[in-house]
């Protein structure tokens, strides 16, 4: 067994399965404030990697510069779009909503492909280095930013939640909107708020990633990836969705180590995830961490 490479392989999985857990995290953002499902998380990973190319290429401005607006951009596209398209839709049966993200999905993807075209992008270097060597092993230096991003994202999650104003409102909305807005709290500017802080994190691992891989369509499939990660920690819970990530990310990469070594099934990369998801649902049906609903008739 070629122990090293399943090293390279592991090391490598968490590092994309802390990407997939920040994406997780948007995806139980939006869920635990407005109970929907956004099937377009995938998109705002793909539409915020385009536009990020787009400063850089186009206007030929500096990464730092061109991130920064990209996520700032974000933001606004993200609140607007609730504001717009899902405010409208509030008390609206669950399904409608969810048929709505999904609408949403196939528009950004045929709009991207329409403004960007259908060739996968490169972007310009950043780095003087393409990757480095820890212990040993090659790390490309876009994964070890992403690993500080991840890592920080996490933390200002935590503390947003914790201590900021806007966190606890957003909180208190996510457990019970009705009460929320009897003490004083607006209900569609948690909702706003909420899609903002997602596109907005989920844009920052689409740039991360397309500075690896490039940018194309198959960003958008990230979402549905990361949704087993989602499931599988739990739907409603922060810290299952960083756990169910890291989980996913891992797999997939022994999974295709395995594959590649021993089993030569073909794939593996992309299905294990979903067949482990479903042993554990069969045990944990609310996942890992979820919180297990009690319904009386």
């Amino acid at each position: 067994m070629n122990f090293e490479l399943l090293l390279q392989l592991i090391i490598n999985g968490l590092i994309v399965g802390l990407l997939y857990g920040v994406v997780g995290m948007c995806f139980v953002l939006v869920y635990k404030s407005t109970q929907i499902v956004n099937f377009a998380q995938g998109e705002f990973l793909l539409v915020g990697a385009w536009v990020c190319w787009a400063f850089l290429v186009y206007m030929e401005l500096p990464f730092v510069v061109g991130f920064v607006l990209t996520l700032c951009f974000m933001a606004l596209f993200g609140v607007l779009l609730q504001m717009i398209v899902l405010r409208p839709m509030i008390g609206e049966p669950i399904i409608s909503v969810i048929m709505v993200t999904i609408g949403l999905s196939i528009f950004f993807q045929s709009l991207t492909k329409w403004i960007f075209g259908v060739s996968p992008q490169s972007y310009p270097k950043v780095f003087d280095t393409h990757s480095i060597s820890i212990f040993g092993l090659n790390v490309e230096l876009a994964y070890l930013m992403s690993t500080i991003i991840a890592l920080c994202i996490m933390v200002g999650f935590f503390f947003f939640f914790k201590y900021s104003k806007h966190g606890l409102a957003m909180r208190a909305t996510a457990f019970d909107q009705q009460v929320a807005q009897s003490l004083g709290i607006s209900v569609k500017q948690v909702f706003a708020m909420s899609w903002g802080i997602a596109a907005t994190v989920s844009a920052t691992a689409g740039v991360v990633i397309g500075m690896v891989n490039g940018v194309s369509d198959s960003l958008s499939a990230i979402g549905i990836k990361v949704f087993p990660a989602v499931i599988l920690g739990g739907l409603d819970s922060i810290v299952g969705a960083i756990v169910g990530g890291v989980i996913i990310g891992v797999l997939e990469n022994v999974a295709e180590f395995f594959d590649s070594q021993y089993l030569h099934i073909g794939n593996m990369y992309d299905i294990a995830p979903f067949y482990v998801l479903l042993v554990i649902l069969w045990f944990k049906p609310y996942g890992l961490f979820g919180t297990r609903d009690i319904e009386r008739i």
